[in-house]
């Protein structure tokens, strides 16, 4: 089943078409990562998934119905979007900017609600970023402000969430953190996870569901083990390499051939 999902969508700015005629389920209740190399189209995919860019043709469709033509409240009140770099608001803090969050369920004669507070409450928790409530976010390091972003995405609670590069600017250690609790989210709460990812063992590691993209074209999609080969990787990333399984996981490890030495 898919509640999200695009039809012959093709993606363009202005007269440079980036992403042609993609069909693409998103598979419910599972963690879907889109990999893929630079400029292939995987960030502008996920725009348009969130309504943030308009098709030049095709549809991506959510319960059936076209996104392009559903009310934004509805819209934000089942996907929740954390675009790759998010700008806060000057001298806003933690607090006051994960609460923004809830804004999608809030009515003009109830604006803030115990359930508001609980959803707060529980996402700062969930991300550690808690004791950094009365913090203004200018002040946090990348890794906390990355962290806070997820909050406000987490404080939404939408059935499905969308995420850009979320590992972007954060060490090894904090990205391990953000995909763990990514994952987390997913097995605790049933969440449809949606992550763009530079990085395919990270990708390969996490992901129930491995997209890889080409020119703007799915050049590959199912579980990791059977998307994740070395004649993949050396058509979609140009890179020869070998498969080993993860020692940790199983999941497959893509170990780069040997390195250019002089001669």
């Amino acid at each position: 089943m898919s509640r999200l999902s695009t039809q012959a969508l093709t993606l363009a700015y202005e007269d440079r078409t980036v992403v042609e005629e993609l069909d693409l389920a998103v598979p419910d209740g599972e963690v879907t990562v889109i990999v893929g190399p630079n400029a292939c189209g995987k960030s502008t995919t996920l725009r348009a998934l969130g309504r943030l860019l308009k098709p030049k043709s095709g549809s991506v469709l959510l319960d059936g119905a076209e996104l392009a033509k559903l009310p934004t409240k509805r819209i934000a009140q089942q996907i929740g979007l954390l675009p790759q770099t998010p700008v806060a608001p000057e001298a806003i803090t933690v607090a006051d900017l994960v609460s923004r969050g809830r804004q999608p369920h809030q009515h003009w004669w109830q604006q803030w609600s115990d359930e508001d507070e609980r959803a707060v409450s529980e996402a700062m928790a969930r991300t550690d970023v808690a004791d950094l409530a009365e913090r203004s976010v200018d002040e946090l390091s990348g890794g906390q402000r990355q962290r806070v972003w997820i909050a406000m995405a987490l404080a939404q609670e939408t059935e499905l969430l969308l995420l850009d590069e979320p590992t972007t600017y954060l060490d090894i250690s904090h990205q391990v953190e953000v995909l763990d609790l990514v994952r987390q989210l997913n097995h605790d709460k049933g969440r449809t996870v949606v992550v763009v990812l530079h990085d395919l063992n990270q990708a390969a590691r996490y992901a129930d569901h491995l997209v890889a993209m080409k020119a703007g074209r799915v050049v590959a999609a199912g579980p990791p083990s059977e998307v994740v080969t070395a004649s993949l990787v050396r058509e979609v990333f140009g890179l020869d390499c070998v498969i080993v399984p993860d020692p940790v996981t199983g999941s497959p490890l893509v170990v780069p051939g040997a390195p250019w030495k002089a001669a």
